[in-house]
């Protein structure tokens, strides 16, 4: 698997994520991905090889050890951080959405020069509209995943913990047979480790979602005291570059009916004013 790949595409989101967002993602790359890549994989290097069992017969051993480990913890842990990352590629995408929308706008309006283009693909989205469901999908989906694969490890070994000595009966073995794991107490330490990281995850995805739902909540009572308020991209600078037009407007016409009103006052100066008008 090749993490570090990505790694340069979470990178990406990681600009225009919130701040427990960057959070998480810090923790998804240090706590889980660079131990399961550095340390974990070597500790269960040989869980096939080193299981064994005290018989002879032939076969016994791999139908146990299928019976004890239907999924490999690293196999397993590299899903998982597969599926939790990936919603976090629906942000990049609709963030590379509304950026081909705002360079296509730019191209309309006759500013496609390179510098505005950088800008566009440089600046930080708004968390807001469309994106805002985008993202909180997005959390929803890394909760869940999450959970389910916690549930997933409970399921298959119960307590989290390696035992020292299995037994088993399945067919083929003649009998109840004894059967020993490698480094049972080293791989129950790296178990707990990447359950805890997970577990902090979920913490932060939750504490990540309160975010998103109070500051949701807050701008809207923010609009609708003040309706005229923009979006954080290039049409909330449209549209505030409008109510900016829009107040120099209002500012003209009451300059030009407080002018009326002097001329209406002192009507020698409109006599002036159309004599130098006739000539």
């Amino acid at each position: 698997m090749n993490w570090a790949g990505l790694y340069t595409v979470l990178s990406g989101v990681n600009r225009h994520s919130t701040s427990i967002g960057r959070i998480w993602l810090s923790v998804i790359f240090i706590f889980r991905i660079m131990v399961l890549v550095v340390a974990a994989e070597s500790v269960w290097g040989d869980e096939k090889s080193a299981f064994t069992c005290n018989t002879q017969q032939p076969g016994c051993n791999s139908v146990c050890y299928d019976h004890f480990f239907p999924i490999s913890h690293i196999r397993l842990w590299a899903l998982q951080l597969i599926l939790v990352t990936t919603p976090a590629l629906l942000v990049a995408m609709h963030v590379a959405y509304q950026q081909h929308q705002e360079k296509k706008l730019l191209v309309l309006t006759g500013h496609a020069d390179p510098k505005h283009m950088e800008e566009v693909k440089k600046h930080k989205m708004r968390i807001s509209g469309s994106l805002w469901w985008t993202y909180v999908c997005s959390v929803v989906f890394r909760l869940l995943f999450e959970a389910v694969f916690m549930y997933i490890f409970y399921m298959l070994y119960p307590g989290y913990q390696m035992m020292r000595l299995v037994k088993c009966e399945a067919y083929p073995c003649p009998n109840t047979v004894d059967c020993f794991i490698s480094r049972p107490t080293e791989k129950t330490i790296f178990t707990v480790f990447m359950l805890v990281t997970s577990s902090i995850c979920i913490v932060l995805n939750m504490a990540e979602l309160v975010y998103l739902v109070v500051r949701a909540c807050a701008r809207r009572g923010q609009h609708s005291s003040n309706p005229s308020s923009g979006k954080g991209s290039f049409y909330g600078h449209k549209l505030s570059s409008e109510y900016k037009q829009n107040e120099i407007n209002q500012l003209l016409t009451e300059q030009d009916g407080s002018l009326k009103d002097m001329l209406r006052r002192n009507p020698g100066l409109q006599e002036k004013g159309d004599r130098c008008s006739a000539c």
